[in-house]
């Protein structure tokens, strides 16, 4: 399948139905949790935390354990996720909770993790291999995860999406929105609790575009950052991109506004991506196929692959060469 049709297919990516392997393993009904992974494998873990900020899930990206207190640790279920199952850092973690004969679970879709799950007869769940890139893979992902830590609520809200969801629907937006940014760099803002959606689009714009992008959130960017705009030769590259949600708080709506006229009358290129949808999950999603779409066809302008990390890949296979 290429790029276009994944993009153009996401919604049916929740058709999927997930089911836990030696799920008899897992003896404790956990509320907090550890979920390890790298890059695109872990960016559905973000985006729960956009859904349930109350959810007590620790995000580590890194080799070995989080550094907290081990009887925290026992408390919660580690989750090791990698879509290829043969990330290096989450290979690490893996080991080191099996070693510490911690509670942990495995999702991705074949490789080293998946060899591990069934040796040490650990809950998995091997998601569908059907060749996409991590970050295309957000749907499968996510219902994979919601059905680990238990939340019946958060899986039926993400079946809705199948139906909700229209990919066409934001393929003429997001090559408009391509035409404006070719040439720019994009500087993505959102609110502090849309973080994670803001950091989303960043790396759809870095790992499918192929070019540097960076983002932020209100009010911090207040105090700092729009502080670093005053050379306008260092900064007529980029193009500020605001996601902003009607349930934001006000006084970051108005922070919104008052940094969206301030940027235009210092003539910076600003656009402004109202989050649409009758639910979170559809709100974060309809957002991001508009990323995908506009990062598509950004990649396009720049006779790039969509799907293709070249950079990456040269890295990895260094670093399991070790000829550093």
């Amino acid at each position: 399948m290429n790029f276009y049709e994944v993009i153009k297919n996401f919604n049916q990516q929740f058709y999927y139905e997930p089911k836990i392997e030696n799920e008899d393993k897992i003896r404790t009904k956990f509320s907090k949790f550890v979920i390890a992974g790298m890059g695109g494998s872990n960016l559905a873990a973000d985006l729960l935390k956009i859904r349930d900020p109350y959810l007590d899930i620790l995000i580590h990206r890194d080799y070995g354990l989080p550094k907290i207190n081990e009887e925290d640790l026992k408390e919660r279920l580690l989750i090791a996720n990698s879509y290829s199952g043969n990330t290096e850092e989450t290979i690490d973690f893996l080991l080191e909770a099996i070693a510490k004969k911690l509670t942990v679970a495995v999702v991705s879709t074949n490789g080293k993790l998946i060899e591990l799950a069934k040796e040490y007869n650990l809950p998995y769940i091997q998601m569908p291999d059907i060749g996409l890139q991590p970050r295309s893979a957000l749907g499968f992902n996510l219902k994979a995860i919601v059905k680990l830590i238990g939340r019946d609520d958060l899986s039926k809200e993400l079946d809705e999406l199948k139906d909700l969801l229209k990919p066409e629907e934001y393929k003429e937006k997001g090559k408009e929105l391509a035409e404006k940014i070719k040439g720019y760099i994009p500087i993505i803002y959102s609110s502090t609790e849309n973080i994670c959606l803001a950091y989303n689009w960043k790396i759809k714009f870095n790992e499918t575009s192929k070019i540097p992008s960076f983002y932020n959130v209100f009010p911090e960017l207040n105090h700092n950052e729009m502080a670093g705009f005053e050379i306008k030769e260092l900064i007529e590259k980029f193009y500020f991109i605001i996601l902003k949600d009607k349930d934001d708080q006000p006084k970051i709506q108005k922070r919104m506004e008052v940094f969206e006229k301030i940027f235009t009358e210092h003539g910076f290129k600003i656009e402004i991506i109202n989050l649409e949808g009758v639910s979170v999950f559809h709100k974060i999603f309809n957002s991001l196929i508009l990323a995908d779409w506009t990062s598509y066809y950004l990649a396009l302008y720049y006779s790039q692959d969509p799907e293709r990390v070249i950079l990456i890949e040269e890295f990895k296979n260094l670093i399991k060469e070790d000829h550093l």
